[in-house]
């Protein structure tokens, strides 16, 4: 059916200028124009790049940059002072609040949300070798595979996707870290040695899914990326995200959550279960804190999970390290 509204639109994506940042912002454009099409909007869409803080402070880890948003403050500044109309965010970048006035108006299908190893020899994470080097910028995969492998030294490594790829010759790292759902969209697939199982390495909350965040009072946008949300990764993500807000953390402290859809049988009916799992873990890997729940509220369960760890001292964890 087409829309009634035929308004002719330029719409401005803003999004960050590395590669994967652009190449998933031209995804989500090129998805925008067949939903466009088929339900008679008339809009184009253009770029806009723009620099973050996180952007600009590479030779920092990110978690004593210090500070949630290091990805998205200066593109929702854009976005609140109308210089673009939408947003592409990697997920897993965005803070639990907003700024006033907007919202996710889509949360697109997920893709793979585990972390990955990047190789110089071997498949899985038992073939590193006793003391590997390993490479990553975040305390929560750090500290989850000092967990699994006490003897791994886990240093810290910045950049993009690909600059991080090279530092495995150029800095003589055995393996690097990198979300898998990054390396997929960028069709550069073939470059994962392992996929991380997440009873071991635990994704970042909303990792894999993208976060298209506009104005709450633009209803032309808002009903363009109706068409566009995922019903499951929305509530799963919604999950994920509430668990992240109880715990007041950021992208950068040593916060994990996943959370998937289970069809539970009822007897005469099918009911759908939310089944989450959160972990807070110390820096150095030597307390790692885990909990499973389910729920059918994701906002709820989300708290209850983020409860359930505070209640076994995931606070006082966060507060150590100024999460």
């Amino acid at each position: 059916m087409a829309a009634a509204n035929m308004e002719k639109r330029v719409i401005v994506v803003g999004t960050r200028q590395s590669a994967l940042a652009l190449t998933q912002t031209g995804q989500v454009i090129d998805e925008l124009k067949r939903i466009s099409e088929k339900h008679g909007f008339d809009y184009t869409f253009e770029i806009k790049k723009i620099v973050t803080k996180g952007d600009r402070i590479l030779d920092v880890t990110l978690s004593k940059v210090g500070g949630k948003g290091l990805f998205v403050k200066e593109i929702e500044q854009a976005l609140v002072d109308g210089v673009i109309d939408l947003a592409v965010h990697s997920m897993k970048d965005m803070p639990f609040e907003l700024p006033e006035g907007l919202i996710n108006g889509a949360i697109p299908k997920r893709v793979d949300p585990r972390d990955c190893l990047v190789m110089r020899d071997g498949s899985s994470l038992d073939d590193l070798p006793v003391g590997a080097r390993i490479g990553t910028s975040s305390l929560r995969r750090s500290c989850q595979l000092k967990h699994a492998r006490p003897d791994l030294k886990l240093e810290s490594i910045r950049g993009n996707i690909d600059s991080r790829i090279r530092k495995l010759e150029t800095e003589g790292f055995d393996a690097v870290v990198l979300a898998a759902a990054g390396l997929t969209r960028m069709g550069w697939q073939d470059q994962i040695s392992a996929s991380i199982p997440v009873d071991v390495c635990l994704p970042a909350v909303g990792q894999g899914a993208l976060g298209i965040e506009c104005r709450e009072n633009d209803k032309q946008i808002r009903q363009l990326l109706a068409y566009y949300n995922d019903t499951e990764t929305e509530l799963t993500v919604r999950a994920e995200r509430s668990f992240l807000g109880a715990l007041n953390g950021g992208c950068q402290v040593p916060i994990g959550a996943y959370c998937v859809i289970s069809d539970a049988d009822q007897g005469n009916k099918v009911e759908r279960q939310l089944v989450m799992t959160g972990m807070v873990g110390s820096p150095d890997g030597a307390t790692m804190l885990k909990e499973v729940m389910q729920g059918t509220n994701p906002e709820q369960l989300g708290r209850d999970v983020a409860a359930a760890l505070i209640a076994r001292g995931a606070d006082r964890i966060l507060a150590e390290i100024g999460g």
